[in-house]
């Protein structure tokens, strides 16, 4: 276990190192900033690179909702929820920290600004509302692990779980940046929240509760719909 929980640790300070990482420090730099796109490709190889690294060691969760959708698609037993969960979110609030240390060390940085938290309403980056923020985030979740139980089923290509899984969280950073800033993470979004330390503290709720309940869902479809998919084994 303890293994287990040092790679989720790392793994999920990898997530929020490079991902947010990239949105402080490189999707506006001045004339070669990398964009929405960038970004949104920066987080899915952070879960790509890392999942090949340690996915042998803890089946590289990184996160809280995927961890609870794994229990609810009878991937892992109930035991191990809370205690990946703890790791998930250390790591995060350490790379928040090594990346506050990072950025403000530029002349007029101001964490007050965003620091790529996630928002709704005034604090969405494209001033969506509550109730699409809520859809975007449990939507997005719930494909996320239907994605994740599906490219890791035992009928599945082997070797190719990792590619598949930071595609998907490409995609649904593409989707959903102008909408929350794309959680779909609640140790990501707390790793970063913490430090800006205002509004994304207040709204940072939102960023747990959504996101659980759709992987918690998206684990519980696949199980019930999906993981027995009629196929005859040879």
């Amino acid at each position: 276990m303890s293994k287990r929980l040092l790679a989720e640790f790392f793994g999920t300070f990898w997530l929020v190192f490079g991902g947010c990482g990239s949105a402080v420090l490189a999707a506006a730099f001045p004339e070669l900033g990398i964009g929405f796109a960038g970004v949104a490709l920066a987080f899915g190889l952070t879960v790509l690179t890392m999942a090949y690294a340690v996915g042998h060691i803890s089946g590289a969760h990184f996160n809280p909702a995927v961890t609870l959708g794994c229990f609810t698609g009878g991937r892992i037993p109930a035991s191990d929820v809370l205690p990946y969960i703890v790791s998930q979110v250390i790591g995060a609030v350490a790379a928040g920290g090594v990346l506050y240390l990072i950025a403000s060390g530029k002349p007029g940085f101001d964490v007050a600004a965003g620091f790529a938290t996630n928002g709704y309403g005034e604090h969405s980056p494209g001033g969506y509302s509550f109730l699409a923020a809520v859809v975007a985030e449990f939507v997005l979740t719930a494909f996320f692990l239907l994605v994740i139980l599906g490219v890791t089923h035992k009928r599945a290509p082997v070797g190719f779980a990792p590619l598949a899984i930071g595609l998907a969280l490409t995609l649904i950073h593409l989707i959903s940046i102008p909408v929350t800033n794309t959680s779909v993470n609640p140790a990501r979004s707390t790793g970063v929240a913490l430090y800006q330390g205002g509004w994304a503290i207040s709204q940072l709720w939102v960023f747990w509760v959504v996101p659980l309940l759709g992987g918690a869902v998206g684990g519980w479809v696949h199980r019930a719909l999906l993981e027995n998919d009629g196929s005859i084994d040879r």
